[in-house]
């Protein structure tokens, strides 16, 4: 078994009296796309920031290809960073910006240039070498940014949150773009977002975040399909959550009690245990040829026409301060003030116990 490229150990970290991190431990492998998704406050970018050498942590180590890199400046650490507002400087042009850090290094000019002129042509902008940086758009001063980074080859690449300032439109056509550049180049890249769709167009490897400390983590599909905790499944995507108490198991199979009566689910967990039953809005049935597991019925509150699906929410009629998030195909005739039957099929349940 190979060794984690970035192995951080029982990091925590306090701001005075404010921890913002709490015994964190991570592993990433090499050429891994990993996104550390969470909410402000969560400790994420602390954490980039920790790995970035801009922070030393109050206790735990940091790594770096076996060696310990907790107390090293970011200068002396195999790691660049890619800023959300990506700090290029004005007065020099886009091949100076982009050679930066190699004359830093003490490398020669024609190397600077030689490689500034790959990193730029790596990125599409090889037309762009002598312009300056107020002459190109947001999404092309990104990719200078990220060719600056790339240039003086890290072992790993930081990037916090470096599509924030781009349009919608330009967001995407960037996640594309960074997932493709990192397949070339095989760096690995550690991405800070607070954006879910962000995380899913761009992880291998996605790292959900609260409060200090590390909810879940795993492939992108493993956490949105079967996250590990409340937070997760509420955070990595929408879901319709229902309390519950287990009150019988019996040949695979559980009886939760819940505020829109008893469920009948397939699981394991004993009698008198507290669950969250969580159901994505793609697996939610409304209307009468439902799925296997019924949910009672309920009052559509509003209907949002989104392209390519109709992003429904519906009041239940068992308990009105439970609300159904579904989302049905864009041709769907539902409209506000439907009376529906809700369902869903026993095998896209997820069981969170708390």
């Amino acid at each position: 078994m190979t060794a984690p490229l970035v192995d951080i150990r029982s990091v925590s970290h306090r701001f005075g009296q404010l921890a913002v991190l709490k015994n964190v431990s991570l592993n990433i492998e090499p050429g891994s796309y990993t996104i550390l998704l969470g909410p402000s406050g969560s400790g994420k970018t602390t954490l980039l920031s920790i790995l970035g050498g801009f922070v030393t942590p109050s206790e735990g180590k940091v790594f770096i290809r076996g060696e310990d890199c907790t107390s090293v400046p970011p200068a002396k650490r195999p790691t660049t960073t890619v800023f959300q507002d990506y700090a290029l400087f004005p007065h020099m042009s886009v091949g100076g910006n982009v050679g930066f850090g190699l004359r830093m290094q003490g490398v020669d000019a024609a190397t600077r240039t030689a490689r500034a002129r790959e990193a730029l042509a790596l990125v599409g902008l090889a037309a762009a070498f002598d312009k300056k940086p107020h002459q190109l758009s947001g999404g092309q001063r990104q990719r200078v940014a990220l060719a600056r980074a790339l240039v003086v080859e890290p072992a790993v690449l930081l990037l916090d949150e470096p599509l924030g300032a781009l349009d919608l439109k330009l967001r995407r056509q960037m996640q594309d773009e960074l997932k493709a550049i990192q397949k070339r180049v095989g760096t690995a890249f550690i991405h800070v977002t607070h954006d879910q769709e962000e995380a899913m167009a761009l992880a291998d490897h996605c790292v959900v975040m609260n409060d200090g400390r590390i909810e879940d983590e795993g492939p992108p599909e493993r956490v949105y399909a079967r996250p590990a905790t409340r937070f997760s499944a509420t955070f990595m995507g929408e879901s319709t959550l229902i309390s519950g108490t287990v009150t019988e198991t019996k040949n695979g199979n559980i009886t939760v009690a819940t505020q829109i009566g008893p469920l009948s689910l397939p699981g394991k967990l004993p009698a008198g245990a507290t669950v969250a039953v969580a159901i994505r809005p793609e697996h939610l049935v409304l209307g009468e040829a439902g799925g296997t597991v019924a949910l009672g019925t309920a009052k559509v509150s509003d209907v949002v026409f989104q392209g390519s699906f109709k992003r429904v929410l519906a009041v239940s009629a068992q308990d009105p301060a439970m609300q159904f998030i579904a989302k049905l195909p864009a041709a769907a005739t539902v409209q506000p003030g439907d009376i529906v039957a809700v369902s869903c099929d026993a095998g896209d349940v997820i069981l969170l116990a708390d």
